[in-house]
């Protein structure tokens, strides 16, 4: 990973957020309904925030996710800006995560994951599950952040 960037846990603001996902494919992934409203439920309520940035300040890479610190970590977000992919930030990102929730040999990972990241989830070592339950009635329109 480039030595200019800097992962650090912290709370990014919603227009920050929203910026960002601008930059990469996570701003697909949000439905349509509420949208900034619930992302700043989301910047606020997560358990594990980290942002990368450059040295410009700018964020180039964010993960999110919710943990209890004991068993498992759900990444509800992780995102690179299209110009830092490829440098090792969502591994950084990933690792980091995971050693903050608990570590290797205590917390389980899981996320949903687009068909085009799995090759980078299964580098990481994470393997396609079958026994995942859902609930899932919510409203959804789907659209892109721009």
């Amino acid at each position: 990973m480039d030595n200019n960037i800097k992962i650090n846990e912290e709370r990014i603001s919603a227009a920050e957020y929203i910026e960002f996902l601008k930059r990469t494919d996570l701003g697909s992934q949000y439905p349509k309904e509420r949208f900034n409203e619930r992302i700043k439920k989301l910047v606020k309520n997560v358990n594990i925030s980290l942002v990368a940035r450059n040295e410009k300040n700018e964020a180039v890479g964010v993960l999110f996710g919710l943990t209890d610190f004991a068993y498992w970590l759900y990444i509800t977000d992780l995102g690179v800006d299209r110009a830092y992919e490829r440098k090792g930030i969502g591994m950084k990102l990933m690792k980091t995560a995971h050693e903050l929730a608990g570590g290797e040999k205590d917390i389980a990972v899981y996320l949903i994951a687009n068909e085009n990241a799995v090759p980078f989830y299964e580098k990481f070592g994470m393997k396609k599950a079958e026994d995942v339950m859902q609930y899932f009635h919510i409203e959804w329109t789907d659209f892109t952040v721009q």
